[in-house]
């Protein structure tokens, strides 16, 4: 387990804090408040934990891997999304505070356009969320050319999308582009068209893993 250098000011700061207050603390003889503040940076370095050697579930290309920790919150089909130019479908992840917050690519992609967009920051269980709440949306491109996307929204307690990326980087499967620090929303948009649409294997209340749960397959790029 490492910890996210997205979170590096963060996880500097509460430590440095717990090492002042806990030494303070052992200096006078309050144990307890020592204690404490052990038990408070085990908390905070928790929201930017990093876990290594995750792998995919399946070695197809065509398998796309969840981009975020957490528990699938909706599964929809819409006319028109600006990530795919048409018809999508949408897999909707909430990430609670205890999940990891790290985003990962769901597939090798080149990135063709970041899209922010403020907004409220309504709580990201519920699902006016996702339409009024602070956003970042990343459209990518599969090496066959189809487009997709991922997009970052915030919560009630995560007002800071943190992604490094820009027009022309090239990920590979599983890779880390980014987080949403504390409790968020990640959605997954595919491309929806008719009988080439994608197979969904995930439904509402599913626990996912980054960067290695399968959310959908998606045509080869032989029928795309």
């Amino acid at each position: 387990m490492a910890l996210s250098l997205y979170g590096l000011k963060e996880w500097l700061l509460a430590t440095v804090l717990a090492a002042i207050i806990a030494a303070a603390s052992i200096a006078i003889g309050w144990w307890w408040l020592a204690i404490l503040a052990g038990i408070l940076w085990l908390a905070a370095i928790g929201f930017f934990r990093d876990p290594l050697g995750r792998r995919p579930a399946s070695d197809s290309d065509h398998d796309m891997v969840s981009p975020a920790d957490g528990r699938i919150s909706a599964v929809e089909r819409v006319d028109q999304h600006p990530a795919t130019d048409g018809p999508a479908v949408i897999v909707r992840i909430f990430l609670s505070v205890l999940d990891v917050h790290v985003n990962r690519a769901p597939c090798d992609a080149t990135v063709q356009e970041l899209v922010y967009k403020p907004g409220k920051y309504l709580d990201a269980r519920s699902e006016e969320s996702a339409r009024v709440n602070e956003s970042n949306l990343i459209i990518m491109k599969r090496p066959c050319g189809t487009r997709f996307g991922v997009r970052q929204v915030s919560g009630a307690i995560a007002r800071r999308i943190v992604c490094p990326l820009k027009s022309g980087d090239t990920l590979k499967r599983a890779q880390r582009f980014g987080m949403i620090k504390f409790g968020s929303t990640t959605e997954l948009i595919l491309p929806d068209h008719g009988e080439h649409s994608p197979v969904v294997h995930v439904t509402k209340g599913d626990r996912v893993r980054g960067a290695v749960t399968i959310l959908a397959t998606v045509e080869s790029p032989a029928a795309e």
